[in-house]
């Protein structure tokens, strides 16, 4: 099995996948990076490592030397939650998507092999089309506009980024992601204010957020939720990748 690079957009997305997936923290590098070596001992046949590269993959290009000086053409993985835009889509439902529309209307492809490999381990998953948007995608209505124009099943806001920056560096590529938040759920735009560029969460001003707007508490409790579900079942599908 190749090494897997798995990369999400927020430190709390990599914290939680690290959570799940029982992967330590790896002090050498200046952020956040959890790796699960393969061992003689064990079952693991490759290695897993996972990091986060920000929103919309604003860190990537930075990151990418750190991340890979020890690899050689790692399976990049696009990891973490998305937003449903196919009504019948349930909160942790799981997607495996051939093919992702960037934000110029570009499709960019996975590689067949190891989407090949991935269903074979989730053969319920969700497979089809997945938009990648400038934007948050955020109340029903735009989410039911997005579905109309593109067919796509859900959205997020970096997976064609990582794709295309993959293909720029020869190496094969993957999505796995989960929706945390369905077709009709409303994303109030304030939550997004409370997230870095570096994908980090602003706790005083979420706490300020609250306080002044404290008709998002149910939304943010909602999502977060979600967010709990849909990392258990990308979890699952990153271990089985790794585990012989």
């Amino acid at each position: 099995m190749t090494d897997v690079l798995a990369l999400t957009a927020l430190e709390l997305e990599a914290r939680g996948l690290a959570r799940q997936l029982e992967l330590p923290r790896i002090s050498r590098f200046a952020f956040p990076v959890y790796e699960l070596e393969r061992s003689p001992a064990s079952r693991v046949s490759g290695r897993l490592r996972l990091a986060p590269v920000g929103p919309r993959a604003a860190l990537l290009r930075d990151r990418w030397p750190a991340l890979t000086a020890d690899l050689v053409s790692p399976l990049v993985i696009s990891a973490g939650t998305c937003g449903a835009l196919a009504p019948e889509l349930g909160v942790g439902d799981l997607l495996l998507p051939e093919s992702v529309l960037g934000l110029d209307g570009e499709r960019l492809n996975v590689t067949p092999g190891a989407h090949a490999a991935a269903l074979r381990l989730a053969p319920g998953a969700r497979q089809g089309l997945l938009l990648t948007s400038r934007d948050v995608v955020g109340t029903p209505e735009e989410k039911a506009e997005r579905f109309h124009a593109t067919a796509a099943a859900a959205v997020d806001l970096e997976s064609a980024l990582i794709l295309a920056w993959a293909a720029g560096q020869g190496c094969p590529s993957l999505v796995v992601r989960a929706v945390s938040d369905t077709a009709r759920q409303h994303l109030p735009s304030e939550l997004g204010g409370v997230v870095t560029p570096e994908g980090k969460i602003r706790a005083g001003r979420a706490v300020a957020l609250f306080l002044t707007h404290p008709r998002t508490i149910p939304h943010a409790l909602l999502l977060k939720r979600g967010t709990g579900r849909a990392l258990q079942a990308v979890a699952r599908v990153l271990t089985a990748l790794v585990v012989g």
